[in-house]
């Protein structure tokens, strides 16, 4: 006779449950769909264009948030049912789909409970990713795009959209950098803890002495502001170049030199963007790109100040995060949280989770300290 009992596991699972749906405040985010779903039924929604597509932006990420939280409860209680039949009927077929079922569910409960502890003030943003090779020649071009295709593999396995903003190739293999968009609920928040330098050591496939090689790659992560006004930049400082976009190889892609490159001339800060059809939408792209990591500037250089006049100053991992090692031993290693994973070619074709949510948990035990 059948025993199927997963009583105390489904419980704990409801116990985590019950407190991620205290943090996500359901009914606050159902008062907030009904209020935008209000503001999309307008018959005059699309006379302005730009603020139609904020609403039905926001509306759709949070219809995804809320379909994330009542899918798990759904699901907790089709699974007691599932319990039940199986027991009901001496099922073994129905028990292995059971314990299926309760092991997804702890991954996906697990995942949610990371996200509960995104409660930065740009975290249920989306984001903007801009990857940049570093030293190493060849080498560091072709890991700037692994790493690119490493989170553009992340996000299809998600079901984000992604969108491209630039793409600068290397006269070699790879890319100098690469800017895009993933347009999610908490996409900011879930990629920030990827900020930093990655470092790659290998067997370079680009030289004959089979010697090892160490490059470098840096990822730079924004939140996606629709209105940066809180940063003015005056027009004599920066610089703004039109070029032509380029594909692999150097080929034109393009008829016209629609391409924008903004240089803020205080920061340094480049911006370049070639996605969009016409030289006043991609300056404007740019531009908003650009307030935003002046805003975010900004606020880093203020709390640095805070910190020194406190006089709390903390040690820092610096710059680089990450290893990658593809000789050897196999390892992807995170050295801020000393997370492993044994299998880089799974980690290079997006199975980033893991990596993240001890990134996430990492930040916020160093923010509680």
């Amino acid at each position: 006779m059948l025993e199927l009992d997963l009583s105390a596991d489904i419980q704990a699972l409801r116990s985590t449950f019950s407190d991620i749906e205290a943090v996500v405040d359901v009914d606050a985010l159902r008062a907030e769909i009904a209020r935008l779903s209000e503001e999309a039924g307008a018959p005059d929604l699309w006379d302005d264009v730009e603020k139609a597509q904020k609403v039905t932006s926001a509306l759709s990420h949070r219809q995804a948030a809320l379909k994330r939280v009542t899918d798990v409860g759904q699901r907790l209680d089709d699974l007691e049912v599932l319990v039940q039949l199986a027991n009901e009927l001496d099922d073994e077929e129905s028990a292995a789909e059971a314990r299926t079922e309760l092991a997804d569910l702890e991954k996906v409960v697990g995942d949610l409970e990371v996200q509960t502890l995104l409660d930065g003030e740009y975290d249920d943003r989306s984001a903007v990713v801009t990857i940049r090779s570093g030293a190493g020649g060849d080498d560091a071009t072709d890991f700037a795009e692994m790493l690119m295709r490493m989170y553009l593999r992340w996000a299809e396995r998600h079901k984000y959209p992604v969108k491209v903003m630039d793409t600068s190739y290397a006269e070699g293999a790879g890319i100098k950098s690469a800017t895009f968009e993933v347009d999610a609920p908490y996409a900011y928040g879930t990629l920030s803890v990827e900020a930093g330098t990655h470092r790659l050591a290998r067997i370079s496939p680009f030289g004959s002495a089979d010697k090892r090689q160490t490059s470098f790659a840096a990822v730079e992560v924004i939140p996606v502001m629709e209105e940066a006004q809180e940063v003015e930049v005056p027009e004599g400082d920066i610089r703004v170049d039109v070029f032509r976009s380029s594909g692999p190889g150097g080929q034109s892609v393009n008829t016209t030199d629609s391409a924008v490159r903004i240089t803020h001339i205080p920061t340094g800060i480049v911006v370049s963007m070639q996605n969009e059809k016409s030289q006043i939408q991609n300056r404007a792209a740019a531009m908003r790109v650009l307030q935003t990591r002046l805003m975010l500037l900004q606020k880093e250089e203020e709390a640095a100040k805070k910190k020194e006049l406190a006089g709390v100053i903390t040690a820092s991992w610096g710059d680089q995060m990450r290893s990658y090692f593809l000789y050897g031993q196999q390892l992807v290693k995170d050295l801020r949280t000393g997370y492993e994973v044994g299998n880089p070619a799974s980690v290079f074709d997006g199975d980033l989770d893991g990596l993240i949510a001890a990134g996430i948990r990492w930040r916020k035990r160093k923010d509680d300290d």
